[in-house]
């Protein structure tokens, strides 16, 4: 059958093995140096480990494969415990893979009796508010997060008018993509920044060149937690919020490629297909790249 499995390009794999746990499923180890995708039928094809390559080595394509067996990978995972199974069956929850999560929950249940946690364990940690609290606080009142609209180039009532002040293009906020509303009005057929989050610091020009009249979200591909809400949420931007174009701005450095792999990946599984630019610039801002894919 045709299916999403991943694959890795083995010029660019430094074995450096950042991928390897968070592939919950256990489909990916090193083995000389090199990471390798062991088994097919253990790879879900959603792409958790993509933005933990460094070197931009792991790509998600469509290809004939063996089928994904959610029972097999429940066999070989409950050994691991109960924090990774919940780990594994948040991550088909969160792709809305409501058929593995039942398959998974479903041998849970058959075989309770024989492992280490109980049924009751496993449902609270997948229902569990906890591994995003600090973002639900933030969504039901923290003032960090509450949506603002900006009017375009307003100073600041305590800038002095003879001040060399530049201003600001912002448009909106937040600005982290974990804290953003996808149905916030500002983003319906903008034109779409993502920026890594180091970028605004190494760019002199990033407000006046890159972020003006555009709609921002910020995010760090390597440090950043829980991708799968990134890709869902620029899915969602695509498809819902109509945005006209995308630029995704990054910094040459090999982490921030991940950024790229989220938003093509988002790409891919959008309904709509809008144009993407990709710039890199240096860590002293200067633009290596520039160019529409």
């Amino acid at each position: 059958m045709k299916r999403d499995i991943l694959e890795i390009d083995e010029l660019k794999c430094n074995g450096c093995g950042l991928c390897v746990p968070t592939c919950h499923e256990g489909a990916l180890q090193i083995i000389d140096g090199k990471v390798r995708l062991v088994s097919e039928l253990m790879c879900d094809g959603l792409g958790a480990c993509i933005g933990h390559c460094p070197e931009g080595a792991i790509t998600i394509v469509h290809r004939e494969a063996v089928p994904y067996d959610e029972v097999q990978v429940m066999e070989l995972m409950v050994a691991k415990g109960l924090n990774t199974v919940v780990a594994h069956l948040r991550h088909l929850k969160s792709h809305e893979e409501f058929d593995y999560l039942r398959q998974g929950m479903g041998y849970i249940m058959a075989n309770e009796s024989g492992l280490s946690f109980t049924v009751e364990q496993v449902k609270q940690g997948v229902h569990s508010q906890n591994e995003h609290q600090e973002q639900s606080e933030c969504h039901t009142g923290c003032p960090g997060s509450k949506t603002v609209v900006f009017e375009p180039n307003t100073f600041s009532m305590a800038t002095p008018i003879n001040s060399n002040h530049t201003s600001s293009e912002l448009r909106q906020w937040p600005t982290q993509l974990h804290l953003i509303n996808t149905g916030a009005a500002y983003f319906t057929g903008s034109d779409l920044l993502v920026a890594a989050d180091c970028s605004a610091f190494a760019i002199g020009d990033f407000h006046q060149k890159w972020l003006r009249n555009k709609s921002l979200v910020i995010a760090c591909p390597k440090l950043d937690q829980s991708k799968e809400v990134y890709l869902q949420k620029i899915t969602a931007l695509i498809d819902e919020a109509k945005v006209n174009t995308i630029t995704v701005l990054i910094l040459e450095v090999p982490c921030c490629s991940g950024l790229v792999q989220l938003v093509s990946r988002a790409l891919s599984l959008a309904q709509r297909k809008v144009p993407v630019k990709v710039a890199i610039a240096s860590i002293k801002g200067e633009i290596v790249t520039e160019e529409w894919i």
